[in-house]
């Protein structure tokens, strides 16, 4: 119980140093809800640009993905139909699974009014599946960036296909070679296909011993 003025002044001045000291404490609390009110701002607009370059990255991924697939459609197309002689073409399907994207590879051919799309191992035999894999090689080669520089090295790159289509088989690579000015070193039991190069070698067995022999192309 305050019994004179003097306790009551003293009691008042307690009461407005604490009230003072809390009107500090809550400045200092208004202060940081500001500060995390322009951090929380901050991070939202850096979130924002984030998820906007996020999205920038994968169009552009999509973008130079469907780019080099159109390419390497056209050139394994082109391929097929130099060789084969007919409206075959090859078409590429991707689809996202697992998260990561994944190709499938078909033909097609057309038949009057009548469109076959077809697995390549499942058209015409293994001739087909030798070409598509000889034309993809040469693709990625040529779309690969940065370009990757060197030989195309070519084990039996026809040895399915028939005689029907060999000479030109051996016509495209030719011209292949020719067109991206890119050199092919070839292991190949085909004498059309050897006939090609511009420098040929024999390798045959004398008991055990590989004895090899330099041979004019025909």
């Amino acid at each position: 119980m305050i019994n004179n003025y003097e306790e009551l002044d003293n009691y008042l001045s307690k009461i407005n140093s604490y009230i003072s000291k809390e009107q500090g404490k809550k400045e200092k609390i208004l202060e940081q809800i500001d500060e995390n009110k322009e951090l929380i701002k901050n991070i939202q607009l850096e979130s924002n640009l984030i998820e906007k370059v996020s999205l920038l990255l994968q169009k552009t991924s999509e973008f130079a993905r469907n780019q080099a697939k159109k390419q390497i459609e056209s050139l394994v197309t082109n391929c097929l139909q130099y060789i084969f002689e007919n409206s075959i073409e090859f078409e590429i399907e991707i689809e996202e699974l697992y998260g990561k994207p994944n190709a499938e590879f078909y033909v097609t051919t057309k038949i009057d009014d009548t469109i076959i799309k077809t697995k390549p191992e499942q058209s015409r035999g293994g001739g087909v599946v030798d070409i598509i894999s000889l034309a993809l090689r040469i693709a990625f080669l040529q779309v690969h960036k940065p370009k990757i520089e060197g030989p195309l090295i070519l084990d039996e790159p026809a040895k399915h296909v028939s005689e029907d289509y060999i000479f030109n088989v051996a016509d495209f690579l030719k011209r292949t070679s020719e067109m991206f000015e890119r050199q092919i070193i070839m292991v190949t039991h085909n004498n059309h296909l050897s006939s090609i190069g511009t420098k040929a070698y024999k390798i045959h067995m004398k008991g055990t011993e590989s004895h090899l022999e330099k041979i004019t192309p025909y």
